[in-house]
């Protein structure tokens, strides 16, 4: 070793995620040795090596962290839906604290760096301050991103390891099968339309049409993680990870439409879910005239995020200057994005 006297080594919760899998492959061009966790067990994949762990079990844990004892840096991007945001809380918080306490015991553990997003600031309740910033006040209620936060770092205190926060819009990746992956949502929208012969009508309220939300590929949120988890300045900080644009779905809508070769129609709100259902046998007959692999649209997306975001009639960005200014500066045009995430899905056969 030049520099260092320990090699990097990752251990990725939730590295088959929307955003764990883009930071997986990132780890990896960069000559991270990289270990997932899953709590099934896990198909071998070429340079990674997966632990079967249940992290809700403390005891179960325990054992299978136990021989990761050259970890020096946790990625987590791991989480537990529930009925309602209360019952969040406990198993989510309980996952992160048996993870890193489990590591910390044997490892000579450096950073942990936590995903979070715009739900520390209160966006799932509604209309709240915008532009977000770090510096803003929390919010009342039970919330699982910010008590895992507040454990984090209440348990980093007089550690010799850093934690970092970090926290993207909406984010865009070329994932498919993922429930949070807007842009394959109205990709597969987009395709539909176009085969039932109807315009890009916008799915939205027309208070949605005017909103503003900010967005963040996937490679660039992969980056900033990236940078953060070895950066001596990002050492105990939070920080917004977007694009670096602005855009109003009244500007964006119309060249998604373009690019589909559609007419753009005017607000109407609707549902994915239920158009996905509505038009499954569409798409098992698109499926096979353009020799698509998933015939299935409700196995590559059910719609209910696409609906969540549709459905804020409220502006939903950050400021994401805090990050540039310490010292990650890339950004990414959050309308080449989606062109680009588009013709990916095209070259996969995702869509035809």
């Amino acid at each position: 070793m030049t520099q260092r006297e320990t090699p990097r080594v990752a251990l990725v919760a939730g590295a088959s995620g929307i955003v764990g899998s883009r930071l997986v492959k990132t780890l990896l061009d960069n000559k991270w040795q990289v270990i997932g966790l899953s709590r099934h067990t896990a198909a071998p994949t070429d340079n990674l090596m997966t632990v079967k762990v249940d992290l809700l079990n403390a005891q179960q844990s325990a054992r299978a962290l136990q021989p990761l004892c050259r970890v020096t840096h946790i990625f987590y991007s791991a989480w537990l839906n529930a009925t309602n945001w209360a019952e969040m809380v406990e198993p989510n918080v309980a996952m992160l604290r048996n993870l890193v306490s489990g590591v910390e015991r044997v490892a000579p553990l450096e950073s942990v760096s936590l995903m979070q997003g715009y739900k520390v600031y209160g966006a799932h309740l509604g209309a709240f301050k915008t532009p977000a910033r770090e510096s803003d006040l929390g919010v009342p209620g039970a919330e699982f991103n910010a008590a895992q936060l507040h454990w984090l770092s209440d348990f980093q205190r007089q550690k010799s390891w850093h934690w970092r926060a970090l926290r993207p819009g909406v984010v865009g990746s070329a994932a498919s099968g993922n429930a949070m992956n807007l842009a394959l949502s109205i990709a597969l929208y987009a395709s539909l339309c176009k085969a039932e012969r109807l315009p890009l009508r916008f799915p939205g309220s027309a208070q949605t049409w005017h909103s503003i939300v900010d967005h963040t590929d996937a490679a660039l949120l992969a980056e900033a993680t990236l940078w953060a988890a070895t950066a001596p300045a990002a050492r105990n900080q939070a920080y917004n990870v977007t694009n670096g644009d602005i855009w109003r779905w009244s500007e964006l809508w119309p060249q998604i439409a373009r690019w589909f070769e559609l007419e753009c129609a005017p607000p109407v709100r609707l549902s994915f879910q239920q158009l996905f259902a509505d038009y499954r046998a569409t798409w098992r007959t698109l499926a096979e005239r353009y020799n698509l692999p998933q015939a299935d649209i409700l196995q590559l997306s059910n719609g209910q995020f696409a609906d969540f975001v549709f459905g804020w009639d409220y502006d939903m960005f950050g400021d994401g200057s805090k990050l540039r200014r310490a010292g990650f500066t890339r950004y990414c045009a959050t309308d080449e994005m989606f062109f680009r995430l588009f013709t990916q899905f095209r070259a996969a056969r995702i869509i035809p």
